[in-house]
């Protein structure tokens, strides 16, 4: 006996839903600066995978799985692109592609919670959000450290936080690329600290989900990898590189790693991720994108970047408007804009200050209307306060 599935069309009205939809996401993408997130990407070539269910359940670097619809070599080819660029040792890495970030973090934290059971998380108050949920989930201890004024963590706190709790393993989590300031921590600093200390039980994890991305190819060099200090590394894989799938990158060491893995008889393979079943499409669009573009064309986007983010920060001071960036980062911050730009442009606000990212697919000529948007709506708010008066 054989079952038949009816196909049913949408109706008119779903149809016009779907339409407007699209025109809406279409204007949404083409006016947002304040996010860090690549809309240049063409993957119209391979668009034709989304007709597989792409599953890649289990450890991408076991063999013998039992579900084969999957895309494990490719994302092996993923983390090998990565590892070289973190300096990680090439015969002790793993990774694997995450729904984001906030996976990648996680994962971080667990392989050093159950490296040190009774280790103490060090993190700033610059941090990203999801490392306060990830270590509440993962119920470690916590103390903040203070930020510096740039979103820098302070090594002079964070040294003497740690000689008061000296007796425990620390759990450093490093910040390479702050939400709001793009600061970043310096990873051999903070190893110096542990070692002038004497703590050998520590682990430092380096969420670098931007910026990390393209540390490598920063000058002068900001330390933040394996060589560095780093015990595993969090990259996202739609901000920088670009996908239309939200997805992140973990890498650590393998050896690290060993200490979780559980074999699943079922699916013939480890259970060493966070997730069970795991989006295969994620690793074939980060694996297309970097075929595509190479080391030197991730270096390329860098420096595009790196140009246009001068460009803003120029743009914005000889139009009066008090503007920074931390060294050779690709975040303009501005003091917080009207409500109407916040909403035009889709700006990260947080207190008295708003923040651009010149992210690849950035232009000047962007650049010049939101400039020109800012400073008509000060003109505006001048002639409105002179009615009043």
């Amino acid at each position: 006996m054989t079952t038949t599935f009816t196909k049913k069309d949408l109706t008119i009205a779903d149809q016009q839903r779907l339409q407007t939809l699209e025109q809406h996401i279409e204007l949404a993408r083409d006016y947002f600066l304040g996010y860090p997130v690549s809309k240049d990407f063409d993957f119209s070539e391979i668009n034709h995978f989304l007709n597989f269910p792409i599953n890649n359940i289990g450890d991408p670097y076991e063999q013998g799985s039992t579900y084969r619809v999957q895309t494990h070599e490719l994302e092996r080819e993923v983390i090998r692109f990565f590892a070289k660029l973190f300096r990680a040792n090439p015969q002790d890495y793993w990774g694997y592609v995450t729904n984001g970030s906030s996976e990648s973090n996680l994962y971080g934290l667990y392989l050093a919670r159950e490296m040190y059971p009774k280790g103490m998380v060090y993190y700033s108050g610059s941090t990203h959000y999801s490392v306060r949920k990830n270590i509440h989930l993962l119920n470690i201890p916590s103390i903040v450290i203070r930020s510096q004024d740039n979103g820098e963590i302070d090594y002079e706190d964070f040294e003497n936080t740690v000689r008061m709790n000296r007796h425990k393993p620390a759990i450093v989590l490093a910040t390479f690329g702050t939400t709001m300031h793009e600061a970043k921590d310096d990873v051999t600093r903070l190893k110096g600290i542990l070692k002038k200390l004497a703590i050998q039980d520590h682990y430092i994890h380096c969420d670098g989900a931007l910026a990390g991305t393209f540390g490598a190819f920063i000058e002068p060099r900001l330390p933040f990898d394996f060589k560095d200090g780093a015990d595993s590394i969090s990259i996202s894989g739609h901000k920088f590189v670009g996908s239309p799938i939200p997805c992140g990158v973990i890498v650590t060491k393998k050896s690290n790693r060993d200490r979780i893995a559980k074999g699943i008889s079922y699916i013939g393979s480890l259970d060493t991720t966070i997730t069970g079943s795991r989006n295969g499409h994620s690793p074939l669009f980060l694996w297309y994108g970097l075929k595509k573009m190479g080391e030197e064309g991730l270096r390329a986007r860098y420096l595009y970047s790196l140009d246009i983010a001068r460009y803003c920060e120029n743009k914005l001071k000889e139009a009066g408007i008090t503007a920074w960036r931390n060294p050779e980062a690709i975040t303009v911050v501005l003091p917080k804009t009207t409500e109407s730009i916040k909403q035009k442009w889709q700006l990260a606000t947080e207190g008295d200050m708003s923040h651009i990212i010149c992210m690849p697919n950035v232009t000047r000529a962007q650049i010049d209307e939101f400039v020109e948007d800012i400073v008509n709506s000060e003109e505006e708010a001048e002639e409105e306060f002179e009615f009043e008066f």
